[in-house]
C-alpha cells in the first residue's frame, strides 16, 4: 500500500507567543463525503534542521510536525500533521 501527503483543512489557534495549536480536521474519504474530526490531544514534534520523520516525510524548519490523538468510532488514532508555515498548508500523510 503506498501512501501519499494530502492537503487537508484544519481549523487552528495561532497564540500570541507564536505558537500554533491544531484545534479539528477535516478529511475527505475515497467516496468524497467529509469527515470532520476534534483533536483530543497533541504534541509538537518540530526540530531544529532537516530531518525525515517515521512515516517518510522530509521536513525542514519551515515545517511544524504535531502528533495528535483523534477518536474515530469510539477508538483513539494517532495522526500526524504537517505546517508548511511559509505556505500556510496543512497536510498529512494517507
Amino acid at each position: 500500500m503506498s501512501r501519499k501527503i494530502e492537503k487537508i483543512d484544519v481549523i487552528c489557534q495561532h497564540s500570541c507567543d507564536g505558537s500554533v495549536i491544531p484545534l479539528r480536521v477535516r478529511v475527505t474519504d475515497e467516496e468524497g463525503e467529509r469527515h470532520i474530526f476534534t483533536i483530543k490531544e497533541y504534541k509538537n514534534l518540530s526540530g531544529d534542521g532537516a530531518y525525515t520523520t517515521p512515516d517518510g516525510v522530509y521536513v525542514t524548519n519551515d515545517i511544524m510536525v504535531f502528533d495528535c490523538t483523534i477518536i474515530v468510532f469510539e477508538a483513539k488514532k494517532q495522526i500526524r500533521l504537517y505546517y508548511e508555515v511559509s505556505r500556510s498548508h496543512w497536510a498529512m500523510v494517507v
